[in-house]
């Protein structure tokens, strides 16, 4: 039988045997010389072999409880990123076979790691050869344009096209750029280097930084919030997840149209807030907005890379931090950004 393969079942089963052929064999013994109070030994002799019998029972049962204590502390520091971690399974047994097929996983799980971590550096080594092979006629190209722009003051038709060639450059450019940062992310190179940081400071320079453009368009950009709250972050990269937030929220809006940024502090979390009230987000796009390269048919007009705001989730959460969207179609898009605070326990 299988379950006699197992060395130490073989040893409980040999044990019990003994046990009871020794105190059986006892006990008829002193039936058998019909001894004064024989009744009496062959009690104790019953009661003997009970106690013997439940000492081998418990003595396996504590080292299989050893044994797969072992097992689970393989398997928790497999899971917080021991790699290396493997279950000793040297013994015969189902038992055993179990711990040979774990670490079986475990292999083919490395492999897998490795090759999707081989995987993701060939794309990011990729797009980011592709991406600066672009920057070399981008930036040539904007020096054309700039020059055509020059020549052509005195006929608008041409400086209507050149206007229109420098807009779609400068798309080109913050696909590239958004390419680069994605991919840096996707390949878990991107560096998240964390300090004590105000938000008010950062929501400043995001305000100046979109000052120009509200005038241009005739929008409102309102921000406001506690100049004393500060957040353990990253500054380039959480600014440039709020700076994509809040140029969705111009590219959905129109002229007359206000967008918020505000921040607060409570109990347990910092919370940022950028919200407009322009065109909103369709019920059915609003599943899909986080996807990369996701266009709505429902505004085909505006015109986007479609990276924005997959990459501003993407860097919330390698901040730990939670990213919510609340819309209304006509009657704008809240954004809602959730950081929790570090308690010291």
């Amino acid at each position: 039988m299988k379950i006699f393969v197992n060395r130490k079942i073989k040893y409980l089963f040999g044990s019990v045997l003994l046990f009871l052929v020794v105190f059986t064999w006892i006990a008829v013994a002193c039936a058998g010389l019909r001894l004064e109070n024989a009744a009496w030994y062959v009690l104790l002799s019953c009661a003997g072999m009970g106690i013997f019998i439940f000492a081998a029972m418990y003595l396996y049962f504590r080292d299989q409880a050893r044994t797969l204590e072992k097992a689970i502390t393989q398997i928790e520091e497999y899971i917080s990123g021991d790699r290396n971690a493997r279950i000793a399974c040297d013994e015969e047994g189902d038992l055993y076979r179990l711990f040979h097929e774990i670490n079986s996983l475990a292999s083919i799980l490395n492999a897998h790691a490795e090759q999707e971590g081989n995987a993701k550096r060939f794309l990011k080594d990729t797009i980011s050869d592709i991406s600066h092979q672009l920057k070399t006629p981008l930036a040539a190209l904007n020096v054309y344009n700039g020059l055509l722009q020059e020549e052509a003051e005195e006929d608008p038709t041409i400086r209507e096209f050149t206007a229109l060639s420098e807009q779609e450059l400068d798309r080109i450019e913050t696909l590239v750029q958004n390419l680069l940062k994605i991919t840096k992310l996707d390949a878990g190179t991107m560096t998240i280097d964390k300090t004590v940081e105000n938000l008010s400071e950062m929501m400043e320079y995001i305000e100046k930084h979109f000052s120009c453009q509200a005038k241009q368009e005739g929008k409102a950009l309102i921000v406001s919030g506690d100049d004393t709250v500060t957040l353990l972050c990253d500054r380039n990269w959480l600014t440039e997840a709020i700076t994509n937030l809040v140029k969705n929220a111009f590219d959905h809006t129109e002229k007359g149209n206000t967008i918020r940024v505000e921040w607060r502090k409570f109990a347990s979390i910092v919370q940022i807030v950028v919200s407009d009230n322009g065109s909103g987000i369709h019920s059915e796009d609003l599943p899909h907005i986080f996807k990369r390269f996701y266009r709505s048919r429902f505004s085909q007009d505006v015109q986007g890379t479609g990276l924005g705001l997959p990459l501003a989730k993407a860097i919330v959460e390698a901040h730990s931090g939670t990213m919510e969207v609340d819309s209304e179609l006509g009657k704008g898009t809240t954004f809602t950004i959730n950081f929790l605070i570090p308690t010291k326990l």
